[in-house]
């Protein structure tokens, strides 16, 4: 595979501002996601994809269609096409870095800003490779168009080989999966595929098949403004109320305290003055019965901090579930799972099968009838300025998605 072919394709991508927006409600949440969908929709017919499409809702699906005369599952690949709101990512500047020396980069001299090994350990594993990142002053994208570059790359490769035997593929990029949407709109029926791919994994050999179960929870606390010249005995600060929540958190289960299977409460975002103040907060855990535990936790405790507080409406609270753990679809079929790792074997690398601490289209898809294990994509610290990609993980991805599509002409033979 040419390597700089695929940098020149993955830096086209994430050049192109694609950010989601989590306030909006419509689908997609963002204008500018069309701009990449339709490079997309070109570039697949371009290379010689069938059956592309490109719907109202900002999908993208297409067919390679199979090339052998016996009947094997249709599979898919799945990518999303939207960036983070949690950080920037308007005129990404990608910088390439050569044969990485393990040391620190200097991703922005003016604002000193540094990618180092010292506090990104993972920095170490791509020693040698080719790194990819910003200027500092954006995400960078990988999150997940290095996913989209490969599914495309690995469509080129399979057209371009005809030798290489494969049954039908579909292909789908989403929008919103960062708001939590992606899947919402995605028609399994025509996607027509038996089981399908995410390529939005991390660290190279990352093979997941269990994500989260993820709820949201949208505290408001309702306070009463009165002149402060005037406001004793009458004014209700909600930003005050609203410390007062926080603080009753545990402070021990929270993102930055948790790791592996444990679960957490996360604090989004706030915001408020004194008349009116909203949190907004996750709730995530792996097994069903604590995460069933974590929403009622919340529940009752706002309803105590509400009593507290004077009662009525001052405090409520919704909770909404967002995805459950797509491992309770997938663990009968293991056999999905297993192809991807005899693939990884057999080209040399060392899977690591592991639950997500986070979601995927897949998650979603699983119970929407399309199992979807998720794949490492290569990227590092998404979300944030210090994301990075290895150029030749790109590529092992891509392979990873060739050997998959080769697999299943021998396996259901």
């Amino acid at each position: 595979m040419n390597k700089q072919h695929i940098i020149n394709r993955f830096i086209k991508y994430v050049t192109i501002d694609t950010e989601s927006d989590p306030n909006n409600p419509a689908f997609p949440s963002s204008e500018n996601q069309w701009d990449l969908a339709k490079v997309l929709e070109k570039e697949l017919k371009e290379i010689g994809m069938e059956d592309v499409e490109l719907d109202e809702n900002c999908y993208i699906m297409a067919t390679l269609p199979s090339n052998i005369d016996y009947e094997v599952p249709t599979i898919g690949f799945v990518a999303h096409i939207d960036t983070s709101p949690d950080f920037t990512g308007k005129n990404v500047k990608p910088q390439i870095h050569e044969n990485y020396d393990g040391k620190d980069i200097l991703l922005n001299k003016e604002e000193n800003i540094v990618l180092s090994p010292d506090y990104f350990e993972n920095l170490l594993i791509y020693k040698g490779d080719t790194i990819i990142t910003t200027d500092g002053t954006t995400l960078l994208g990988a999150d997940d168009k290095a996913g989209v570059t490969e599914i495309v790359s690995a469509m080129e490769y399979l057209i371009q080989n005809p030798q290489i035997k494969h049954g039908k593929i579909r292909i789908c990029f989403t929008p919103d999966e960062e708001v939590g949407k992606g899947a919402h709109m995605f028609d399994v029926e025509k996607f027509g595929a038996k089981w399908a791919y995410t390529m939005d994994g991390s660290q190279i050999g990352e093979l997941e098949y269990e994500s989260f179960n993820a709820a949201s929870a949208i505290i408001t606390v309702n306070g009463r403004m009165v002149h402060p010249g005037y406001a004793k005995g009458k004014m209700v600060n909600s930003m005050y109320i609203a410390q007062d929540i926080i603080n009753s958190f545990p402070k021990l289960e929270t993102p930055e305290t948790t790791s592996g299977r444990e679960g957490f409460y996360h604090l989004n975002s706030v915001t408020g003055e004194v008349e009116k103040t909203v949190l907004q907060y996750i709730i995530r855990d792996f097994e069903k019965e604590e995460f069933q535990t974590r929403k009622q936790y919340v529940a009752d405790l706002i309803k105590e901090l509400n009593e507290k507080h004077g009662g009525g409406d001052r405090i409520t609270v919704e909770i909404k579930d967002q995805y459950y753990n797509m491992g309770e679809k997938i663990k009968p079929i293991m056999h999905i799972v297993d192809i991807a790792e005899e693939v990884m074997n057999d080209i040399g690398i060392t899977p690591i099968i592991k639950a997500i601490r986070g979601g995927t289209d897949g998650s979603q898809l699983s119970y929407k009838g399309l199992p979807c294990p998720n794949i490492f994509a290569g990227g590092h610290n998404f979300h944030g300025r210090y994301e990075f990609v290895s150029a030749e993980t790109i590529i092992k991805a891509t392979e990873v998605i060739v050997g998959i599509a080769e697999k299943v002409t021998v396996n259901f033979k």
